[in-house]
């Protein structure tokens, strides 16, 4: 891979992950199980009035929260790893998504399932358990700063899962806490044109400012006295990337649900194809996770006849991932 990296300059990869994606969401439009199972002729859409509903209504919405999702976790991973100078932190090691998780599971249970007050509450939330992380860190003496702020992470991430699990013991059994209980596993089998409208005025402001503020990223991964004097005002511009990136993170996590690994494992790739400057890899890892997560989903609607949760599939294929590049690791420290 790094022989791959060294071939190919960032501007020219970028470029060709960006042909890719477009591809890719070419292809998965005709992606299915509908006339027949994994593929649809893509001549049938001028005859099948059928397919073209099909088309139109479900499978666009759905594609494209499936591409906001990946750049979104992937973009949100990125600036969490380099603010906090932790290569193993992403919005669930955090408590961003268990926080979500829960501001969604009290929405369900006790104002309903509009996508507007999930949105807001799991945003709420989400906020919430990034804070207390950063907090206890802050707090805690044991070990350096990587290590507590990985312990916090623990910490606020099982609080919430346990209330979140005392939720779904108050939940009704056959209306609530199926609902619950399908969010949790992620995915995207419910997503409408509406839904997409929800979180769009969240989503893409929050993406374009971790985007702008890329060249920022740099100097914010230094510590505090080393960034100012370098031109930076640290905890306004980390603060910022933090909102932006959380906010973003918690609406587009409102719709999909629980959907894990992305931020870990895509930034990691991403940075072992154009280094650590975040000039080149964020925008290259927001690429690579919207590519990730429109293969996993056209994975979950068409494997099987019944649809398999997109957040098993992530943590699946994420997994098996760092597998392989923790041994590719050892290899090279071996030679």
């Amino acid at each position: 891979m790094q022989n791959f990296s060294a071939r190919l300059s960032p501007v020219r990869l970028f470029w060709l992950l960006a042909l890719g994606l477009l591809v890719m969401l070419l292809l998965s439009v005709f992606v299915g199980r509908y006339p027949a199972p994994y593929w649809m002729s893509p001549g049938l859409l001028q005859e099948d009035v059928l397919a073209q509903r099909l088309v139109w209504s479900l499978r666009l919405p759905r594609l494209l929260t499936a591409l906001l999702l990946g750049m979104t976790l992937t973009a949100c991973g990125t600036v969490l790893q380099m603010v906090f100078r932790n290569p193993l932190v992403e919005p669930g090691f955090l408590g961003v998504s268990q926080g979500a998780a829960f501001g969604a599971a009290v929405s369900i249970l006790w104002l309903g399932t509009s996508p507007v007050i999930i949105e807001i509450l799991a945003t709420i939330f989400a906020l919430l358990g990034l804070a207390l992380s950063y907090v206890l860190a802050r707090q805690w003496r044991f070990g350096g700063w990587a290590l507590r702020l990985i312990l916090a992470g623990i910490a606020v991430s099982a609080l919430f899962s346990a209330g979140v699990g005392v939720l779904k013991y108050m939940a009704d059994p056959l209306t609530q806490l199926p609902e619950i209980t399908f969010w949790m596993l992620g995915g995207l089998w419910s997503v409408t044109w509406r839904d997409l409208l929800y979180i769009l005025p969240i989503v893409l402001p929050g993406l374009l400012v971790v985007y702008l503020m890329r060249w920022r990223l740099n100097l914010l991964s230094l510590n505090d006295e080393t960034a100012f004097s370098l031109g930076a005002a640290p905890a306004r511009e980390r603060g910022l990337l933090l909102v932006a990136a959380v906010s973003a993170t918690a609406a587009v996590i409102s719709v999909s649900g629980v959907v894990g690994w992305v931020g870990l494992i895509v930034p990691h790739l991403a940075r072992r194809l154009t280094g650590a400057n975040a000039r080149h890899t964020l925008p290259i890892s927001m690429l690579m996770g919207g590519i990730f997560v429109v293969i996993c989903d056209n994975l979950a609607r068409t494997l099987l006849p019944g649809e398999i949760p997109l957040g098993i599939l992530t943590s699946l294929l994420g997994s098996l991932i760092f597998i392989v590049l923790m041994m590719s690791v050892r290899l090279e420290l071996r030679r």
